[in-house]
């Protein structure tokens, strides 16, 4: 059942005249609002978003949200068509429209170097998946804490659990790692992060919220079709 924090994205509303808040206002609420003034007050708090990937995320957001699929106005970017030296990965609060996280993260062994050039759905094939995932549960693994992830597109990233691709903190994802590999090292499948946010960033993103990764190849037409008639 949707909550009235829920945010109607695919209906056209009236624009909301969105004021600057002071220093003892809350931020404003786009609890309502137009799909174009939250994409615009999205890619003003995040400059270095792509509006295509941020616009895929959002109509993905919008239908999982719609069937009940995610539960909480958190949404999460990962841009895969920039190198792993820029931070490419956006969370953001669609309720205020604030910008929550934009850190590194790493992509799979067999995805390529610095650039991402190759995906997969196999198990074994240590690459990264593209397309809509909910986050599950925490738990405790051999890469410390994690998270779940549930790939939503059959044939796309439905073999994320069977893979066991989740969200978790690795030492070769840092500032200072990129400097000396001239790319960030690599994982086996999963979106890796600085440990030092892990703890921090599994916490907000954990149970029913959306993670999309994005990346210029995806045939945007189906995965539009896959989300919209399941």
């Amino acid at each position: 059942m949707k909550t009235a924090r829920s945010i109607v994205l695919l209906t056209t509303l009236p624009l909301l005249a969105v004021m600057p808040p002071t220093p003892e206002a809350p931020p404003p609420s786009f609890t309502g609002a137009s799909p174009i003034v939250i994409e615009t007050a999205l890619l003003h708090a995040a400059p270095a978003i792509r509006p295509a990937a941020l616009r895929a995320a959002l109509a993905a957001w919008s239908n999982l949200n719609s069937r009940g699929e995610v539960s909480r106005s958190l949404l999460t970017v990962i841009d895969y068509g920039l190198p792993s030296t820029t931070k490419r990965m956006w969370v953001f609060d669609l309720v205020s429209c604030r910008l929550l996280f934009h850190e590194l993260v790493a992509h799979g062994r067999n995805s390529g170097e610095d650039l991402t050039q190759s995906f997969s759905n196999e198990a074994g094939s240590l690459m990264t998946s593209l397309g809509a995932f909910v986050t599950g549960a925490t738990y405790t693994g051999r890469n410390g804490y994690s998270l779940r992830l549930r790939g939503m597109e059959p044939g796309v990233n439905d073999q994320a659990e069977a893979r066991a691709i989740v969200l978790h903190g690795a030492p070769y994802v840092g500032e200072e790692v990129a400097h000396e590999l001239g790319r960030l090292g690599r994982s086996n499948g999963c979106p890796a992060v600085r440990p030092a946010i892990a703890r921090s960033l599994i916490d907000q993103l954990q149970d029913r919220t959306l993670l999309y990764a994005w990346h210029p190849s995806m045939d945007e037409t189906a995965h539009a079709t896959f989300l919209a008639t399941r």
